[in-house]
């Protein structure tokens, strides 16, 4: 399987497939560093996106319309600029990143501003409480009218591109010379708990118990630590701060728009440091991590989750370390990430289970699970009739990987700034212990990895050693086993890459 980076240079070395026994050649591109006395700038702005009126919301496997706002959605954009190297992050209250929405943002944000496309990283919380707007983005991308539900409401997603892009225009027009303050808070109370259980028969369950039958322990690890950067103003002033923590956004339910649990990590930031100061939250590694304690009948409530965690960073932002040398770096891979198949006998029997559901049939949820992502992996593997797909799916659907075949190109981005500091964004809801394996391995004193990171066509990316166990996220998930350790080692030879270029 290749993996590519997006630079200039040539061929360098081979790296051994973690899937097939295939040699894949490299190529090295070393960005140009900006000058070691050029000021670093920094801008933050923040666009509302929620959808207005009643449309289609995200999170289920069944169609629910919004019913009203608890509290908004947002896209919240920070621009760093240092000479001629610039890069922007857009953390988005969305519950995936569509690569079709990718595409259209980067190219719009670098004919506006100049920033590189392949500089800008697209995020999503992952909230649950968010619009479903995948279906109708791939109408948009493909000059389809939009069916459906949403095609009986004012268009969402021309609003929503369009938010994005201003954003980050507004970040970039208030970009201005920063402080940057970084480290690690550590989250003492438990809000995060692996949900997947080993069993005695050897199998894994999902969202088990202490005392369900046949349960032995956890089957992973958590991320306790809060990754924490956080920028100033010449005259001190706190303008935005950026935090990751790994903990699944599925905490309020119902049918009204919620930013979940980062909602109220803002409040507590903005209690503390100012009602100007902007949040931006990138949900780390936390496909196999949600708010449910093993051990007791009632799980966490968001206020209490998002407060909790706000008041950890706030705590700890007196032990936050400058960052005395930012040199802003940005580094891209492209990983030809490997697809699971589905045969036409599965496809067949997809449709058949998938058309009885439509008819009101109730079968067992995994069964549900695995028919719909048998038809997105038929989409993303072979070049299908497009029309027959949007009559079965919504999410799943892609212009750009489309009929990639055996693999499809997803990309991996670091960005930089000086030995300090590195944000690291991933593919997919990937288990904590991708997040895990690349902050240890980072050389950079504190590594936020951010998971739904401009691509979510891979749904989960569990660990080699979890494919094996079955369970939820295994069940949904259209990549082969190993292909979350093939992303893991781009991301580290790019942060090592970063790492040997400053002087």
């Amino acid at each position: 399987m290749a993996c590519r980076r997006g630079n200039v240079g040539g061929m360098k070395g081979m790296m051994q497939s973690l899937i097939v026994s295939a040699l894949a050649w490299m190529s090295l591109a070393l960005p140009a560093l900006p000058a070691a006395e050029a000021p670093l700038r920094a801008g933050v702005a923040t666009a509302d996106i929620t959808p207005a009126g009643p449309y289609p919301m995200s999170g289920y496997y069944f169609e629910r319309l919004s019913t009203g706002t608890k509290d908004p959605l947002h896209a919240k954009a920070l621009v760093l600029r240092q000479g001629d190297t610039a890069a922007a992050i857009i953390c988005c209250d969305l519950i995936v990143i569509a690569s079709d929405l990718t595409d259209v943002v980067r190219e719009a944000v670098e004919r506006e501003t100049g920033i590189p496309g392949a500089n800008v990283c697209l995020a999503a919380t992952h909230t649950h409480t968010g619009p479903d707007y995948t279906k109708e983005l791939f109408q948009f991308v493909t000059g389809r009218k939009p069916t459906g539900a949403a095609a009986e409401r004012m268009p969402y997603v021309p609003r929503l591109i369009d938010g994005l892009v201003a954003a980050v225009k507004q970040a970039d027009r208030a970009a201005t010379e920063v402080t940057v303050t970084a480290g690690n808070a550590l989250q003492e109370t438990p809000v995060s708990f692996n949900r997947r259980f080993l069993m005695k028969d050897g199998s894994v369950r999902t969202w088990a118990k202490i005392d369900t039958p046949g349960a032995i322990r956890p089957a992973g690890p958590i991320d306790a630590q809060i990754g924490v950067v956080r920028f100033d103003d010449a005259g001190g002033k706190p303008r935005g701060l950026l935090s990751s923590f790994a903990l699944h956004l599925d905490t309020v339910g119902g049918t009204e728009y919620s930013a979940d649990f980062p909602f109220f990590i803002e409040r507590e930031i903005r209690d503390a440091l100012g009602g100007g100061v902007v949040s931006l939250f990138g949900n780390g590694c936390c496909g196999n991590i949600n708010h449910v304690d093993p051990t007791k009948s009632e799980a966490n409530k968001t206020d209490f989750i998002g407060s909790s965690i706000g008041r950890s960073i706030v705590a700890g932002l007196p032990a936050l370390v400058p960052v005395e040398a930012p040199r802003l770096q940005v580094r891209t891979a492209t990983v030809d990430v490997p697809i699971l198949d589905a045969t036409p006998e599965q496809v067949a029997a997809a449709k058949k289970l998938l058309g009885e559901i439509k008819a009101g049939a109730k079968p067992d949820f995994l069964a549900h699970v695995d028919a719909y992502r048998r038809l997105i992996i038929d989409n993303l593997r072979h070049d299908i009739d497009q029309e027959e797909s949007l009559e079965w799916l919504g999410w799943g659907l892609s212009k750009k990987l489309a009929g990639s075949g055996n693999t499809m190109p997803l990309g991996v981005q670091v960005i930089t700034l000086g030995r300090d500091v590195a944000v690291v964004a991933f593919p997919g809801e990937s288990f904590v212990e991708h997040g895990l394996a690349i902050k240890n391995a980072s050389p950079f004193r504190t590594t936020l990895v951010v998971e739904l990171a401009n691509h979510g066509e891979t749904i989960y990316v569990p660990t080699r050693a979890a494919s094996v166990g079955g369970g939820y996220e295994t069940t949904n998930t259209t990549v082969a086993p190993g292909a979350g350790e093939l992303m893991v080692e781009a991301c580290v030879r790019l942060l090592q890459e970063a790492a040997e270029a400053i002087p």
